[in-house]
């Protein structure tokens, strides 16, 4: 059964890795303090507006910041320069969180994509583009 908040999720995890998800977790928080915990696809997450914003996972070797968008992460390759990705995950050491003005810029550029096309949509609804 999936953890049914962040909470729950943190507790099951061996150390180190829950100290550097919690503090992951408050660094989330002073960057977005009115952002929603959830639990998405089975991981801790953060919505502001009904939008997946950001959210972690920890695994065996490694743990992992989700942006919940493929394209966050191609924004900030010289930010990212030493780490290890996939499209939809950075990965990071377990006992090492990732440092607060990395976590600013990208959640600053996940809050730019989620506005942009949410301004799109309004465009397109309203017959302002092609």
């Amino acid at each position: 059964m999936p953890p049914r908040g962040i909470d729950e999720y943190l507790a099951g995890l061996d150390e180190p890795k829950r100290t550097t998800l919690q503090k992951l977790r408050q660094t989330i928080h002073g960057i977005i303090p009115d952002a929603e915990e959830c639990i998405s696809y089975g991981m801790p997450a953060f919505r502001l507006d009904g939008k997946v914003i950001a959210g972690f996972a920890a695994f065996k070797n490694h743990l992992a910041y989700l942006p919940h968008s493929g394209s966050t992460f191609t924004a900030l390759t010289d930010d990212l320069a030493g780490y290890e990705s996939t499209p939809g995950s950075l990965h990071f050491p377990i006992d090492k969180p990732l440092p607060k003005a990395l976590v600013q810029k990208l959640i600053a550029t996940r809050l730019k994509e989620v506005s942009r096309r949410s301004s799109d949509r309004v465009r397109k609804r309203d017959g302002l583009t092609d």
